[in-house]
């Protein structure tokens, strides 16, 4: 197998960055009324600004899902010299899709109206980024394509508007606030999930001139086997725990259950996050890799949370590979969380920053809270 290389980045953040204080005038207030959890959530995540695909002035969206994705990859052609029209191979992945089908990929092929292509849509959360950019870098390095570009876009806005919400389910917010660590499960989504979009093209050589990622290894673990769903959209959960899919409701209830809600446990979140999606996964590949502390420049851990960061740092010595902070890197703070196209945005602003030096490595990590779920990423600078 031939290697392959990420050759050229780009990220799309839509509109101008909106501050904690002016969230709900974006988003609207849920019955009318401020939250609670708000500050609590904010407090913790450490998010200062983040971007939506909404006008503030109308409240209109400015934006579908494919549409910011297809930004991404547009502005990635025009700053790389890539012709699309060149294009073989197009892999994307988000979390919620502008629609159930067809295929998120296909949506955002038809908004770039390039060349025939093949076309991949990975599904899931915030690993679904992940996933599509292995497909991308495994086709042109088993030669199945001559290049490739991966996508993670994310709008998570279209589903956090206030009027998204049904009057039950404003009725059901305001009933909980008085109890604020019940309101934080129900409501602090809202403040933990924004837009944006990036794209990666990857080729088979490096290209002269230019900050080259080599991908040396792509990794995805699931630990669904053993863990219950925590973080979903488009059913809800029994009392038991099992999650039961929106076609088992009738359509009357979808409103009234918020069906199609993000939703979150963050109890169980709380409990499992380190160990599942990091430390356990992690411990297998330093083991089957020989990793070594010393071999890593930089960490690129996406993070929905700066609540996170200690339980990160004690899951990787738990591991054998105890990262300083000092290694690493995240822009969570100004760019938000955004879902599968966060480890985009991050290594562009890192690759666009002049800060890495040829031979460097990097470590990359994408856990998922869906149901347990994280990839790593091993790249070296060419």
């Amino acid at each position: 197998m031939s290697e392959a290389f990420i050759t050229a980045t780009a990220a799309v953040l839509p509109n101008a960055p909106v501050d904690n204080e002016s969230i709900e005038a974006v988003l609207g207030q849920i019955g009318g009324r401020p939250s609670r959890a708000r500050a609590i959530v904010l407090r913790q995540n450490g998010i200062k600004s983040r971007h939506y695909a909404i006008d503030p002035a109308s409240g209109l969206p400015t934006h579908t899902n494919a549409s910011l994705a297809a930004e991404a990859i547009r502005a990635l052609a025009q700053t790389s010299g890539f012709a699309l029209d060149n294009l073989h191979c197009l892999a994307v992945g988000t979390s919620v899709p502008d629609q159930v089908a067809p295929g998120h990929g296909v949506m955002v092929h038809g908004e770039l109206s390039n060349c025939a292509c093949e076309v991949v849509t990975t599904a899931g959360i915030c690993a679904s980024g992940l996933t599509a950019l292995k497909y991308a870098w495994l086709a042109v390095k088993g030669k199945d394509a001559e290049n490739a570009i991966a996508s993670g876009s994310e709008l998570a806005s279209a589903i956090l508007r206030a009027e998204y919400f049904s009057e039950e389910n404003a009725a059901r917010v305001a009933a909980i606030e008085a109890h604020p660590s019940i309101a934080f499960e129900k409501d602090f989504l809202r403040w933990m999930l924004s837009d944006g979009a990036g794209a990666f093209l990857i080729e088979p050589r490096p290209r002269a001139g230019q900050v080259n990622l080599r991908i040396d290894w792509i990794e995805i673990s699931s630990a669904a086997h053993r863990l219950p769903v925590c973080m979903y959209a488009g059913g809800d959960r029994n009392p038991d725990g099992a999650l039961k899919g929106w076609a088992q409701f009738p359509p009357k209830q979808w409103a009234e259950k918020s069906l199609f809600a993000l939703k979150q446990d963050v109890r169980l979140l709380d409990r499992h996050i380190a160990e599942a999606t990091l430390q356990t996964p992690l411990s297998a590949i330093v083991a089957r890799r020989g990793l070594k502390l010393e071999e890593i420049d930089w960490f690129l851990p996406h993070m929905s949370s700066y609540y996170f960061r200690q339980p990160i740092l004690d899951a990787l010595a738990r591991a054998g590979l105890p990262i300083p902070f000092e290694r690493w890197f995240t822009n969570l703070e100004t760019k938000g969380n955004t879902g599968s196209a966060s480890i985009y945005i991050m290594l562009d602003e890192l690759r666009r920053s002049g800060r890495l030096a040829p031979g460097e490595r990097l470590l990359c990590f994408v856990p998922e809270s869906g149901r347990f779920s994280s990839g790593f990423m091993h790249l070296t600078v060419a």
